[in-house]
């Protein structure tokens, strides 16, 4: 018992001490990994949503495509202004007359190879964006122009792909160029940032591009760089995008048939600059070796990116510089076609108005010996109500012939009635004087 008592307490103390080594390792497991930013690329912002490609993918803000496309849904739907384009092709680019940047037009029959596998060369240096690579045409067929990091021609500026269409019953390339904003690039998934739809790369933060180094191969210093995983739908404004995960190297019938959004047309309308010389000098050289086409290779180019970036050069057109939205104007009515005229409609007959009643003028009785002829009346106008009708004349009586001397009184006229207004009477002249017979005498 003494021999147990006297080892109690170095045990006890071996316990508490063990116990707090196991509690001590427990933390250190469950301590948050940091061995992504202790590569040499340090983080030196982090970038908030409102800046971070996940949420804008560099495509004209949404307050801006309202003058270019109305509402989000519009943008699936363009107007035909190309031809008999069905996968937004020509829709694109239609009224741009500056599409080809001065370079001769790229046409074939059939559609391009898929795009190779390959991986991404690490990033040399601050500013330097990837272009990704594409299929070009010759007389001879497809070949492959490698990727490569490139230099922008001026700060602030992206690269916007160009990508293979369907045309009028032909596949056309539509040149890529550096603008302010992502524009419509087939929705074509080239990958490493360039998912269909706007670039999720990185971003320009003032005067320093941020590198999604989920997408990119960045282990150099002194670059500001941030972790973004990317997921197979994109939401712009407010409504989900799904991205094409295929090799997919063109857009139309058996390929992407996504059509631009309002958003990739208004980059159109910006400030656009022209691919530039050394970029087209890296599509020359492509050309010349027989190993980049596709009917040697089989789609497995020689040369899948370039061993070394592309250095900012000259355009390889003038600027093109920005323009209004066009104004949205009423369509004018369709005409028809020349019809015969209807007949006219037959004209209805306009109902008789009653005439109001008019009062026959009475006619002057017949003369008698030794009376003047009684004066004749006007008929009276209409009056208003109707008058009544006259009474008929009664023969005036037989009177005894007057005396030689005296003279004959004027009848007269019958009052007229206070509804009627006849005429003044006529004047008549009085009758002559009979001189008295002479007396004969008796022969």
């Amino acid at each position: 018992m003494t021999i147990l008592r006297a080892f109690r307490l170095p045990l006890l103390a071996a316990a508490c001490l063990a116990f707090i080594w196991a509690l001590a390792g427990c933390n250190k497991n469950s301590s948050p990994d940091n061995s992504a930013q202790n590569q040499p690329a340090t983080d030196q912002s982090q970038p908030d949503e409102s800046q971070d490609p996940a949420a804008s993918a560099n495509l004209v803000p949404a307050v801006n495509t309202t003058q270019s496309g109305g509402n989000y849904s519009q943008g699936y739907s363009q107007p035909n202004q190309g031809g008999s384009n069905q996968y937004g092709a020509s829709d694109y680019d239609g009224e741009d007359s500056d599409s080809s940047y001065g370079q001769p037009e790229l046409q074939a029959s059939d559609p391009p190879p898929p795009l190779p596998e390959y991986s991404q060369p690490e990033c040399p240096g601050e500013g330097y964006l990837w272009t990704p690579g594409y299929w070009s045409y010759a007389p001879q067929g497809y070949y492959w122009v490698p990727g490569a990091w490139a230099h922008p021609p001026e700060t602030g500026f992206l690269w916007t792909p160009g990508y293979w269409g369907y045309d009028g019953g032909r596949y056309r390339y539509h040149y890529g160029f550096w603008g302010r904003h992502i524009g419509y690039y087939g929705g074509i998934n080239y990958g490493f940032g360039y998912v269909g739809v706007g670039y999720q790369g990185g971003y320009w933060n003032g005067d320093r591009f941020a590198y999604n180094r989920a997408v990119n191969n960045v282990n150099v210093s002194n670059v500001t760089v941030y972790n973004r995983t990317i997921t197979n739908t994109v939401i712009i404004n407010n409504r989900t995008v799904n991205i094409t995960n295929t090799r997919v190297s063109y857009n139309g019938p058996g390929g992407v048939t996504r059509q631009p959004l309002p958003s990739e047309v208004a980059a159109v309308r910006e400030q656009r600059i022209p691919p530039m010389s050394t970029q087209l000098q890296a599509r020359q050289e492509a050309a010349q070796s027989r190993q980049q086409f596709a009917s040697v290779n089989h789609g497995r180019p020689a040369l899948v990116v370039a061993p070394k970036p592309i250095a900012a050069g000259k355009p390889i057109a003038p600027v093109i510089p920005a323009r209004p939205a066009p104004v949205s104007r009423p369509s004018a009515p369709t005409p028809q076609p020349n019809r015969a005229a209807p007949p006219p409609a037959p004209a209805r007959p306009t109902p008789a108005r009653p005439m109001p009643a008019r009062p026959m003028p009475s006619r002057p009785s017949a003369p008698v010996a030794g009376r003047p002829a009684e004066p004749v009346r006007n008929a009276p106008q209409a009056a208003r109500p109707a008058p009544r009708a006259a009474p008929p004349a009664r023969p005036a009586p037989v009177r005894p012939s007057p005396s030689p001397r005296a003279e004959p009184k004027a009848a007269k006229p019958p009052a007229a009635s206070p509804e009627q207004h006849p005429a003044p009477a006529k004047r008549t002249q009085p009758p002559q004087k009979k001189e008295p017979e002479k007396e004969r005498k008796p022969e």
